[in-house]
């Protein structure tokens, strides 16, 4: 029933939401699997719907500012990390592989960043991980984008 839900709330996002080529598949290869919006908007709908039913595994781009900025997580793959909020006030951690793609440069509080990564729940509003290129190409390519440039 959750899942079907979801599925609902995609739907409408993509249709009221306007969107241009914006869904992408939660899959690598394209099948079916969870989809997140490219839209703002559709964006945080999909967010705000996965940690309400505790989803993740859900490829998703939107946007948000940096409310605030936290030590880098150097336990295996080194990551920068950093929450921010969405227009939508949910906040969502976003863990960006610096083993793998370059460090999102003179980051702040307030700034406004752009993201394409994968949702996964937790209990204070999310992560978006997977924000850079896979080497292996078995996952989708994210990226953040910040001050007109974009890190993968």
């Amino acid at each position: 029933m959750k899942k079907l839900v979801l599925i609902g709330l995609v739907l409408a996002a993509a249709y009221f939401g306007g969107v241009e080529s914006g869904f992408i598949s939660g899959k690598p290869d394209g099948s079916s699997g969870k989809l997140g919006s490219s839209s703002a908007n559709g964006a945080d709908q999909v967010l705000a719907a996965a940690f309400e039913n505790r989803e993740g595994d859900i490829q998703v781009q939107g946007s948000g500012r940096v409310s605030r900025i936290l030590a880098d997580d150097n336990d295996g793959s080194r990551h920068q990390r950093f929450i921010i909020q969405l227009a939508s006030g949910q906040t969502v951690l976003i863990a960006h592989n610096i083993d793998l793609a370059s460090r999102v440069d003179s980051l702040a509080v307030g700034d406004s960043v752009a993201f394409n990564g994968e949702y996964e729940w937790n209990e204070r509003g999310g992560v978006i991980h997977w924000t850079h290129r896979d080497p292996q190409r078995s996952h989708v390519d994210g990226w953040i984008k910040h001050k007109d440039h974009t890190y993968q």
